[in-house]
């Protein structure tokens, strides 16, 4: 078994794209692209967003600065090359970036979910 894609659901879309694409710096697969949906390159695997269904982002409310979701029960870690540098430059782009007691970094999306920055090396 592997995995072969992860996926968030997120308020707007167009915003939560920008910033994975843009400011993370994954590259969308531009065929797969709905109104809805949006996948990206993640290495061996696919990253995606859904939109959640209006009726329901309707009743959402995201703080801004968003609030991190520390309960959510899902994180998603991005193996970099140099975290030390990748930190920098997540910072310099206005993206709230926490190192946790144990050392690692974690990022918070415009939607307050939380995502990690690790180098395997």
């Amino acid at each position: 078994m592997r995995l072969n894609r992860a996926m968030i659901y997120v308020k707007d879309i167009d915003r939560m794209a920008a910033f994975y694409g843009n400011t993370l710096g994954l590259k969308p697969i531009e065929e797969t692209r709905m109104e809805n949906w949006v996948e990206f390159e993640a290495g061996a695997a696919r990253f995606a967003l859904h939109a959640i269904p209006s009726e329901i982002a309707d009743e959402i409310e995201i703080s801004s600065p968003p609030r991190p979701r520390e309960k959510n029960p899902v994180k998603l870690s991005f193996e970099v090359d140099d975290v030390a540098s990748e930190r920098q430059r997540l910072e310099s782009l206005g993206v709230t970036i926490v190192q946790r007691p144990w050392g690692s970094y974690d990022g918070i999306d415009p939607e307050g979910n939380i995502f990690g920055i690790y180098s395997a090396g």
